[in-house]
């Protein structure tokens, strides 16, 4: 009997040690986890299942923007925003040019859990120059948020590697030669934002 007392003892503290081993690895494990997550990959995370609408994310961005909405979109190095404002318009916003974002404690540990869903690779690949191309080639008027607080609205006509042309008209209007007030050569690290004039989706 007491035999039988002493092996159960020994299980016991064996299972105790194993599992107390167990938590100590997944615990190791999760710390290397997180130690390997990028502001970009909790940002994706959040844009793949829709979030609390009572609760919008705040985005604080270099120009001293607050932009309040939803994550649409992560692209490789460009955030699509939907706007909470009357306007309701999408937003593009470099990934450089955000200084911080405020986030429910909820959300902002839902940003650092695993991501279930699927990796849409190929919007992930985009650049903000790829998105740029593509506002230019629909004729989508914009205004361009530039570091320092200026707005240009007007007209993408070309995006190359790391800046953009802008031809500059009335907001929301479309572009024609006779409404055009000048044009100007943007470096992509000078927009803060870009918000497009009409309701034309980022991904």
């Amino acid at each position: 009997m007491r035999w039988d007392r002493l092996f159960e003892d020994l299980e016991d503290q064996l299972a105790s040690e194993w599992e107390a081993e167990r938590a100590a690895l997944d615990t190791e494990a999760e710390r290397l986890r997180l130690s390997r997550l990028t502001v970009r990959d909790r940002l994706r995370v959040l844009a793949e299942t829709p979030s609390n609408a009572d609760a919008p994310a705040s985005l604080e961005l270099l120009d001293g923007t607050m932009l309040s909405g939803t994550l649409s979109a992560v692209g490789a190095d460009w955030l699509g925003v939907d706007e909470d404002s009357i306007r309701m318009s999408p937003a593009l916003v470099p990934l450089a040019a955000v200084v911080s974002v405020g986030l429910p404690a909820s959300e902002l540990l839902r940003s650092a859990r695993s991501s279930t869903e699927p990796r849409r690779r190929l919007a992930e690949r985009m650049s903000m120059g790829f998105v740029l191309r593509d506002l230019a080639r629909r004729r989508i008027p914009v205004t361009v948020h530039a570091s320092g607080g200026r707005m240009l609205s007007g007209t993408i006509d070309r995006a190359g590697a790391d800046h953009l042309d802008l031809a500059l008209h009335d907001p929301g209007a479309p572009r024609r030669t006779s409404d055009v007030r000048g044009y100007r050569l943007l470096p992509f690290t000078t927009i803060a934002w870009v918000s497009l004039d009409a309701a034309a989706p980022l991904t």
